[in-house]
């Protein structure tokens, strides 16, 4: 955990924190699932960068204790080993992790906690990883590693798409905010903004600020200029890594701006798909979490009752548009094909929004509307059904 987290951090999960942790439980799983195959020992590599404690005060999960239970039932119920890895730099932190993590070992989980930075044990992991699926989690409180050092892994190191390699990693809005604030003051700390320089692969990045300092509307300039930031980040990791990145906003209420984003990156349509159907459920997790947490609030009227879609409606809103999003790719396509090999294309705008029985909805109405002669059934996962434009697939 990265300096600046304060001791109420862990008494209890944010609301932030719940999605990114109901994320975390739902897709690690299904990677090892779909990646195990891939080693020789059906043995997959997860790394947590910046673990914390481990656990809350309450006793509730934190990532690393989430991921260690998951690797508890993998290796239980389907002999997969999850070794995992798990860096925090503060003792304190380091000291009550290392209680969590040497549970799980008693238990025959395959795990190691490391004291120091993540930089140092980065190295050490990816070697322990050839020949094996690794998946890394960094989740700091304050600044990510260097772009350059995750290109050098993740292009140079591991730049293969079989055994796989996938990231979820926590990009701070809020960082961004206040370094953008250097940008636009004449008395801007030059250290601090190398820093971030260096977090972003260069320093590209201030040109956003430097136009949102020319404004009339400053406020309002700055606050877009930190989505830009944030979206440029993400073209450019995709675009030097050669992997597919999408990012998700992460905030504490829904009329509030995100505090990070969760970038994730791999190179497998697989990953993409499920990735984007696992944060569609995590996301309803969420609203669900702030219901509850205002209706203990005893407030009179509820936010999260007002402003949360109707997840009925979303889907009726959903099927039709992923609907023409299929007629168009069998258009252009003029063959057949299979579903998740067009994840993105497929949902749209409803990416990460809706979860993949809504696909499968859209494949029916296609069929029924006389568009393609398969209707989907027969076949178990919605990410495997093959339509085609103009006869049966056989």
């Amino acid at each position: 955990m990265s300096s600046g987290t304060g001791g109420s951090y862990w008494a209890d999960k944010a609301l932030p924190s719940v999605f990114k942790h109901e994320l975390l439980k739902r897709y690690l799983p299904q990677f090892g699932g779909m990646t195990s195959r891939q080693s020789h020992d059906k043995r997959v590599i997860y790394l947590d960068g910046y673990a914390g404690e481990g656990r809350y005060e309450n006793g509730e999960p934190a990532s690393a204790e989430i991921a260690l239970r998951v690797a508890s039932h993998h290796h239980a119920r389907h002999g997969l080993t999850l070794e995992c890895f798990f860096s925090e730099a503060q003792q304190k932190s380091f000291d009550r992790l290392q209680k969590v993590v040497q549970h799980y070992q008693a238990c025959g989980v395959l795990a190691h906690a490391h004291r120091g930075e993540v930089d140092g044990l980065l190295d050490a992991v990816v070697q322990r990883a050839v020949g094996e699926p690794l998946f890394l989690f960094l989740d700091p409180c304050g600044l990510v590693l260097p772009q350059d050092r995750l290109v050098d892994v993740l292009a140079r190191k591991r730049p293969q798409k079989r055994p796989a390699t996938e990231l979820l990693m926590n990009f701070s809005m809020m960082a961004v905010w206040r370094l953008g604030g250097h940008v636009r003051s004449e008395k801007g700390n030059e250290r601090t903004l190398q820093r971030f320089d260096e977090v972003c692969g260069g320093a590209w990045w201030r040109e956003y600020f430097a136009d949102a300092a020319a404004s009339r509307d400053k406020e309002g300039a700055a606050e877009d200029a930190i989505e830009a930031v944030a979206a440029e980040y993400a073209r450019r990791l995709a675009r030097r890594t050669g992997m597919l990145v999408q990012s998700v906003p992460v905030s504490h209420s829904p009329r509030k701006r995100a505090v990070y984003r969760l970038v994730f990156a791999t190179r497998s349509q697989y990953g993409l798909w499920v990735f984007g159907d696992t944060v569609a459920r995590a996301r309803d997790e969420w609203w669900k979490t702030l219901e509850m947490r205002e209706e203990s609030d005893d407030a009179l009227f509820s936010l999260a009752s007002v402003t949360r879609p109707d997840p009925e409606e979303l889907q009726r809103q959903a099927v039709p548009a992923i609907a023409a999003n299929l007629e168009e790719l069998l258009a252009r396509t003029r063959r057949p094909v299979k579903l998740v090999d067009h994840t993105l294309e497929i949902f749209g705008s409803f990416y990460g929004q809706v979860t993949e029985p809504a696909v499968r909805k859209a494949v029916q109405l296609l069929h029924a509307e006389g568009k393609t002669p398969n209707d989907g059934k027969g076949v178990r996962k919605t990410r495997e059904i093959i339509l085609a434009p103009g006869k049966l697939v056989v």
